[in-house]
C-alpha cells in the first residue's frame, strides 16, 4: 500500500484530497477505490454506486476537455455525517454542459448523468485564473447518517 491508500491506526479523516498533474485513462479506477475506502470508513457504503458513477463522469470530462488534464479531487464527509461532497477542479474555463443532441449519441450526457444520480451538483469558476470546480453531493440515508 502507498500513503494514499494505507489506513492509519486512527482511521480515515473527514476528507481526502489530491492533485493530479495529468489524469490518465486509469485514474478514475484508482479514485473509485479510494472513494469506496472512505465511504466504508464513514459508514456510507450505500452511496458508492451513485458517487462512483458521478466521479467517473467528472474525471472523464477532465480527460476529454482539458488539454493539460490537470485536476484536483477532493472528497469530503459532510458535517454530522449527512453525506458526501466531491469536488473536481480543472483548468478549463468552459462550463460543464450537456451536449447530447441525438439520443443515440455516444457522448455529451455526463452532466445529465451526474444530475440524475446525485442529490445536488453545480460548478463555480475559479477566481483569478482559468478553470472551474465541479461538485456534487450525495445525502446519507436517514437511518445510518454515516457516523462511524
Amino acid at each position: 500500500m502507498n500513503h494514499v491508500t494505507a489506513q492509519h491506526e486512527e482511521g480515515l479523516g473527514a476528507r481526502f484530497g489530491t492533485t493530479f498533474p495529468t489524469l490518465g485513462e486509469h485514474s478514475a479506477r484508482h479514485l473509485r477505490r479510494i472513494l469506496r475506502m472512505y465511504l466504508t470508513a464513514w459508514a456510507m457504503d450505500d452511496l458508492y454506486d451513485s458517487a462512483s458513477l458521478a466521479l467517473t463522469e467528472l474525471l472523464a470530462n477532465v480527460v476529454r476537455h482539458c488539454p493539460d488534464r490537470r485536476a484536483t479531487v477532493l472528497m469530503l464527509r459532510l458535517p454530522e455525517g449527512r453525506g458526501l461532497r466531491v469536488e473536481v477542479t480543472d483548468t478549463s474555463p468552459r462550463p460543464p454542459l450537456s451536449t447530447a443532441v441525438d439520443e443515440l449519441a455516444e457522448g455529451g450526457r455526463g452532466v445529465m448523468i451526474v444530475g440524475a444520480v446525485t442529490d445536488r451538483w453545480g460548478w463555480v469558476p475559479l477566481a483569478g485564473r482559468p478553470g472551474k470546480t465541479v461538485w456534487f453531493e450525495c445525502d446519507a440515508k436517514a437511518e445510518g447518517l454515516g457516523m462511524p
